[in-house]
């Protein structure tokens, strides 16, 4: 995450320090400042400018030395990094989310007895409520990061062996598939499921929306494999934003309620929707592994891979019989408000 921080400190935190906490009788004007004035303001510096990366730089401006708080400084990156990870993190969630419900989401689904009643605003408002809160769960694990403490390496020489910078991609989704599995299906466990997860289980037919739409402290428990990682094994830092990238699309993507991936393997969009239709099934992030060791593995249904048969009413009646018994079976009385919204109704 140093490479984000440095392009944010560049292009927008610098400016922001120095307006707010300026070095020691610098001028609050920055064209108002002498060459000889930021001469000495770089000397006296404690913080010397270094690329994060070989691969791209951003060099500083003159105004990354005109404030007291430097880029060094503890308590302005964890305050940097916590509102890059709120922002760039919900632009992101919003991009993805937003392309793939326009593109992707089958809006048949609308129609479903089981969506609720103005889900989509719904859980846009539950992922933006999570959003801050998570940032700030998160941003111990990119601090440490930023300040040393990680195995992230820069060089693609400095690979721990031959391949490694190949390899670290497998290995990061199967360290990362593995320990999600089980972190989340300990969210199904009675004394946890209707404090934490249940929110995320609100949605029964989710939308791209839905990706983020859950308690904070359960996406920061489910994301924690993913910053656990670069401390305990080696990750090259441009493959670690790539990975990052990856997530975030990914568990769009099996929200979207199209169901390409019918493979034994790929826990997709198909293998998903039985685990919020039915709820204690294929708890598995990628791959299918996991709940097959586990038993928790559902084929998902045929049906769901032919257009003329997943939205059939049979299908769906069949589907609702099966999920009113799984929702007794776990929550108990089903608080869900059912129906869609008039916008809806006149849209389709």
């Amino acid at each position: 995450m140093d490479i984000a921080l440095e392009f944010c400190d560049t292009y927008f935190f610098d400016y922001v320090f120095a307006k707010t906490f300026p070095a020691p009788l610098l001028p609050y004007s920055f064209d108002g400042a002498s060459n000889s004035t930021i001469a000495g303001l770089k000397a006296a510096s404690p913080w010397q400018y270094k690329p994060t990366t070989s691969f791209m730089y951003f060099t500083p401006r003159n105004v990354a030395y005109m404030s007291e708080l430097n880029r060094d400084n503890i308590y302005r990156q964890a305050l940097s990094l916590f509102l890059i990870m709120w922002f760039a993190g919900g632009a992101l969630y919003f991009i993805v989310s937003t392309l793939s419900y326009i593109f992707v989401f089958d809006k048949t689904n609308f129609k479903h007895p089981k969506f609720l009643k103005n889900q989509v605003r719904q859980e846009i408002k539950q992922a933006s409520n999570t959003l801050p809160i998570m940032s700030l769960l998160t941003m111990p694990f990119f601090l440490a990061e930023v300040r040393g403490y990680s195995k992230l390496y820069d060089d693609l020489g400095n690979e721990p062996f031959k391949h490694y910078n190949y390899l670290q991609f497998p290995f990061f989704i199967l360290f990362t598939d593995m320990f999600i599995y089980f972190i989340h299906r300990g969210l199904h466990d009675p004394l946890i499921y209707k404090t934490l997860h249940k929110p995320h289980h609100k949605w029964i037919i989710p939308t791209p929306y839905a990706a983020i739409a859950f308690h904070p402290v359960d996406g920061w428990a489910q994301s924690l494999p993913y910053h656990v990682f670069p401390f305990i094994f080696p990750l090259q830092k441009i493959a670690y934003l790539a990975l990052f990238f990856f997530v975030q699309v990914w568990t769009v993507f099996i929200h979207d309620g199209e169901y390409v991936a019918n493979s034994p393997i790929l826990n997709g969009a198909a293998c998903h929707t039985m685990h919020h239709l039915y709820f204690n099934y294929n708890y598995g992030q990628y791959t299918t592994l996991w709940d097959r060791l586990g038993g928790s593995y559902r084929k998902p249904n045929e049906e769901l891979f032919r257009r003329e048969s997943k939205m059939s009413q049979k299908e769906w009646e069949r589907q609702c019989k099966e999920m009113e018994q799984r929702v007794k079976a776990v929550e108990g009385e089903d608080d869900r408000s059912y129906g869609p919204s008039e916008t809806v109704k006149k849209s389709i």
